[in-house]
């Protein structure tokens, strides 16, 4: 049995990332998901998540044989982490297919750290001139703090019909903006956890599993 290992920087992505999950993953797979707030906490502060080794080997010592970050903020850091075991950023699916899309990518973030890293991944990415644009929409963040998603959600998609005119792509930078993507029919806005968790669930049907069987649970954090 392959396990697909899912690190994530708040309890509320578990539900989401499960879904997704069992929605796209064949028999043969599956998951694992462990919660740590504290890296997002320590990198908006501190512009570095001292805990992310640590949290990547606990996973990998559970049975995970591929790892998907759901924090962009340390999604790059993951990512340069990979060894034994790959990590996959889950935003770098989005990213190749926002510079597939267009020319003028529109990057809507709602937390400052994310903005950057995201901005260097699509430069990365895109191989060709492209236009880029931050779009902050920092004022939502105090949404998601209050756990009032469709708040949250309203104020992103209305941050968005403001522009709307400004880019050929919007690109939605955190896992927790998704749910505002179905709120702008018409316009072209890519989010991350499909798109990631079906990259995953392919990697994992190819790369077949390092460990014995393992049943999906939670690991709770520290």
């Amino acid at each position: 049995m392959t396990v697909i290992g899912f690190l994530h920087t708040a309890e509320v992505h578990v539900a989401t990332f499960r879904e997704l999950f069992a929605e796209l993953a064949p028999p043969g797979l599956d998951d694992l998901h462990l919660v740590d707030e504290s890296l997002l906490a320590d990198a908006r502060r501190t512009g570095s998540a001292p805990g992310l080794a640590g949290r990547l080997k606990e996973l990998v010592a559970a049975g995970a044989d591929l790892i998907v970050c759901t924090c962009s903020t340390i999604g790059a850091d993951a990512e340069a982490m990979s060894g034994e075991v790959a990590v996959l950023r889950l935003d770098r699916p989005m990213a190749e297919a926002a510079v597939a899309a267009g020319d003028r990518i529109a990057v809507v973030a709602t937390v400052e750290s994310t903005m950057e890293p995201t901005l260097a991944l699509l430069r990365e990415t895109a191989g060709r001139p492209v236009t880029l644009i931050p779009s902050p929409c920092y004022t939502a963040w105090r949404h998601f703090e209050a756990g009032d998603l469709g708040a949250y959600d309203e104020e992103i998609a209305a941050h968005v019909r403001a522009v709307a005119a400004d880019a050929d792509v919007f690109v939605l930078a955190q896992a927790s903006m998704a749910g505002a993507a179905a709120l702008l029919p018409g316009l072209t806005v890519l989010s991350s956890p499909r798109a990631a968790v079906a990259e995953a669930v392919k990697r994992g049907g190819k790369e077949g599993p390092r460990h014995g069987h393992r049943s999906p649970s939670s690991l709770p954090p520290e």
